[in-house]
């Protein structure tokens, strides 16, 4: 079974979605899911991105099953480290994807962190950081949206360009070789042909380098966002030889 493995539902800061209509929408059209809740702690006033991890295992434990898994989205800084390791010792999630949201403390969904950047700067620190942080959070299976900067840059060409930026990306898939974690295709900007264009390269630079799978993510808020564009997304692991692969226990499940 095909999962949508990159889901916030209610206990995520930045999302409403329950889960009994995540799961209604996601049995439609086949797909299994993982919830993965916001933890960035420390995170900026007056969004708190944490929950309360006790309280998430007992209400969606009863829903737990072979087409839903519990899992987390902990966005990597130096700083909250010791503190992520921490709250994921307290409940058995599934699945953990490593993002990152924060850069010089920093919500780089937002302008300030732009300010007095050109792009070639605020993309390599991007890079710099999140190549670090893979080698220092030996507990992350999955390296979340490797384009999420594009997505609120203040830039005219907001892209990653694997051109510009070839030793950054390559130094970040070479992290993920390292510590053996997956490389998720996060479909959320797959209704843009720029977007999809420019992540054809890094994709094919990580089966160069000896990637085999990745996950596949809507990054859905909304239950109508569940499972977005996952049959191009599907065309594009076929078209670069990457294989589709989730998360149940912290192991490793091929996607048939």
């Amino acid at each position: 079974m095909l999962f949508d493995s990159h889901t916030h539902t209610e206990f995520s800061a930045d999302s409403e979605m329950l889960a009994e209509d995540a799961l209604a929408v996601a049995d439609r059209q086949g797909l299994g899911l993982v919830f993965t809740e916001h933890l960035d702690l420390e995170s900026a006033p007056p969004v708190d991105f944490s929950f309360d991890p006790e309280a998430y295992w007992e209400k969606y434990l009863p829903l737990r099953s072979a087409k839903l898994r519990l899992g987390i989205e902990v966005g990597m800084r130096e700083k909250t480290l010791a503190g992520s390791r921490k709250f994921l010792e307290r409940v058995p999630f599934d699945m953990v994807i490593g993002s990152i949201h924060f850069l010089e403390d920093k919500d780089i969904y937002l302008p300030e962190y732009y300010q007095g950047k050109d792009k070639a700067e605020a993309y390599h620190i991007y890079f710099r950081e999140m190549a670090a942080n893979l080698r220092t959070h030996d507990f992350v299976d999955v390296l979340g949206h490797i384009d999420y900067i594009t997505r609120k840059a203040p830039y005219e060409d907001r892209e990653i360009d694997y051109g510009s930026f070839q030793e950054d990306i390559d130094e970040v898939l070479r992290a993920c070789l390292e510590t053996d974690t997956v490389l998720e295709l996060n479909t959320r900007r797959f209704g843009e042909r720029r977007a999809v264009k420019e992540l054809v390269p890094v994709y094919k630079r990580y089966r160069e380098m000896g990637g085999q799978y990745v996950t596949l993510g809507s990054d859905a808020h909304t239950a109508e966002a569940i499972g977005a564009y996952f049959g191009e997304a599907r065309d594009f692991t076929e078209m670069l030889g990457l294989q589709i692969a989730s998360f149940a226990e912290r192991r490793l499940v091929p996607c048939n």
